[in-house]
């Protein structure tokens, strides 16, 4: 599973990134880990990151990315990974989608933790009182004002990723002003959910090239089934007009009546008339 996760500073991204981590057999990965793992083992890559860094320049995002597919590719990473803190931009989403898309892999969910910004400042204030009582030590970014300048910065670099997620049909929304136990619920849902989500179409670029070939070659049958001409069936006598060949008599008279034949008026018998000539008496004469 191959999972990205949203949200500003404060949004509990770390705390339900780890629980993913355990339930899924998944593998974090963070650029700054990423990067300090690269320079060290001295890969081409991390080589290239290290002199950008020893300028005091941005890493551009192609080392980034190409940093993240070496980390993607090896054995831990097989059943997935989580990227929190990456992508930052949505040129550096679109840079992460064509490297996947290079090794025939895809993004199965982006995970949004929407969070109040005032909530959560609120929440670091009443937290840093809370710590000053127990006497404990303050982190750097345990403040309310740079806080607030970290969620300005992310207003404008990374909000924009929700837009382009969401219109990629992998966007989830989880509400992270729940508690942690009902957040990870509604995150497991949010994953069930992904998990039907249907492949783009650029995913299926050679599978569409057979096809439409498929089609080029099937269309001159096509037309030629589409002109011709439907073969005309043979008219057919209504069933109570056909006659049998074993009508019976008796069958024809339940039937309609056959139409009496022309009576033809003919002269008496020829022996008939010879004889009632011969039978006429002959007139006298004087």
């Amino acid at each position: 599973m191959r999972i990205v996760l949203l949200g500003p500073p404060g949004a509990g991204k770390g705390t339900q990134a780890k629980q993913l981590v355990s339930k899924y057999g998944i593998v974090p990965l963070s650029t700054g880990d990423m990067l300090r793992t690269a320079v060290a083992a001295g890969t081409p890559i991390g080589l290239k990151a290290k002199d950008i860094m020893a300028r005091g320049a941005l890493v551009p995002d192609d080392v980034v990315v190409g940093i993240v597919s070496d980390r993607i590719d090896q054995p831990d990473a097989r059943n997935g990974f989580i990227l929190d803190g990456f992508p930052r931009t949505v040129p550096q989403a679109e840079a992460l989608d064509r490297m996947l898309e290079k090794k025939g892999q895809r993004l199965d969910a982006v995970l949004e933790l929407k969070v109040d910004p005032d909530i959560l400042i609120r929440r670091i204030e009443s937290r840093i009182e809370q710590m000053k009582r127990r006497g404990e030590a303050l982190r750097a970014d345990d403040n309310p004002e740079v806080l607030k300048q970290r969620l300005a910065a992310y207003g404008v670099q990374t909000a924009p990723l929700v837009d382009y997620y969401r219109g990629k049909g992998a966007l989830r929304t989880v509400d992270g002003m729940a508690a942690i136990d009902d957040v990870a619920s509604a995150i497991g849902r949010a994953l069930a959910d992904a998990a039907f989500r249907p492949v783009p179409a650029r995913n299926n670029v050679a599978s569409g090239d057979r096809n439409a070939s498929e089609g080029r070659n099937s269309a001159p049958g096509e037309a030629k089934r589409s002109t011709r001409k439907p073969t005309k069936e043979p008219s057919r006598k209504p069933a109570g007009k056909v006659k049998t060949a074993g009508a019976t008599s008796k069958g024809r008279s339940k039937g309609r009546s056959k139409p009496a034949a022309k009576a033809v008026r003919r002269g008496p018998a020829r022996g008939l008339q010879k004889s009632k000539k011969a039978k006429r008496p002959r007139r006298l004469t004087k």
